[in-house]
């Protein structure tokens, strides 16, 4: 884990300089689909160190806020804050170069390939990709791939999944890939991640492992977490510090998990009455 540790070294570092409260502050989302309003004044922010939920029935927003907070997909109107500075608009790529990456409801693995293969792909601006490097580079190259390699090893042991290192991600569990999935994002060095339903389809005991790890993500790295999750009741049992509730484009409460229990409009939301 050295090289992850590495990272959130130089991390807390830079945060020396840029005191903020909210390292991630959503204002006014707003997204139409022809006659529908999906997001109708999305507002939401995450502290430092901070695992929050959010929750809500079926297409209320949830995933519509993750794709246009970060640049999957174009918004029409409102206001993305990284670090104190503006986001919004701009593409996915760039905003996962500035620390917020995300995972989606259905892994995209490459399913052919090993975990640990799976895992070394992703880091950015690898020499090797360029065919004049690989010609003239080879020693330097040859050391980042095993500085590539020595990272994914120690994302899998942070998981606690290094035994499956060497098994095609064909042969995955869903619990399983969802696990990979993480270790994936984890390889381009966030500070913030978005998890889009961790524990969907997935088997009670091997969700609250999922969630476990997501906490030492937090302990361990520094990392702020924002998860999406449809099951009110198994989120609220996961130690989350605060939960933001959507219904119909709009975040309608948000509190601790002791308040969204007691709260009337949140159980007006999910039922409807």
């Amino acid at each position: 884990m050295r090289f992850l540790r590495q990272a959130n070294h130089y991390f807390e570092k830079f945060k020396g300089v840029i005191k903020l409260t909210n390292i991630l502050e959503i204002n006014d989302l707003t997204k139409r689909f022809g006659g529908i309003q999906a997001l109708d004044g999305v507002s939401l922010n995450l502290n430092e160190k901070e695992i929050v939920g959010l929750i809500g029935p079926n297409g209320c927003g949830k995933s519509t806020t993750f794709n246009v907070m970060s640049g999957v997909m174009e918004g029409d109107g409102g206001s993305v804050m990284l670090y104190g500075e503006e986001v919004y608009g701009l593409p996915s790529d760039q905003i996962n170069r500035l620390g917020m990456s995300r995972t989606y409801q259905d892994t995209r693995l490459w399913r052919d390939l090993t975990v640990i293969e799976n895992l070394m792909l992703p880091p950015k601006n690898q020499l090797g990709v360029k065919v004049l490097n690989s010609l003239f580079t080879r020693n330097r190259i040859k050391k980042e791939e095993k500085e590539i390699l020595e990272k994914a090893y120690d994302t899998l042991d942070l998981l606690e999944i290094t035994h499956m290192a060497n098994h095609y991600c064909s042969e995955l569990s869903g619990g399983q890939s969802k696990l990979v999935d993480l270790g994936r994002v984890l390889m381009s060095d966030p500070k913030i991640l978005l998890l889009d339903e961790p524990v969907a389809g997935v088997a009670g005991p091997l969700a609250e492992k999922i969630f476990e790890r997501i906490g030492t993500l937090r302990d361990e790295l520094g990392l702020s977490v924002l998860i999406i999750e449809h099951n009110m009741d198994f989120i609220l049992q996961q130690g989350v510090d605060r939960v933001f509730v959507m219904s119909n484009g709009r975040v309608v409460v948000e509190g601790t998990p002791s308040e969204i229990q007691q709260s009337k409009t949140v159980i007006e939301a999910y039922l409807g009455e």
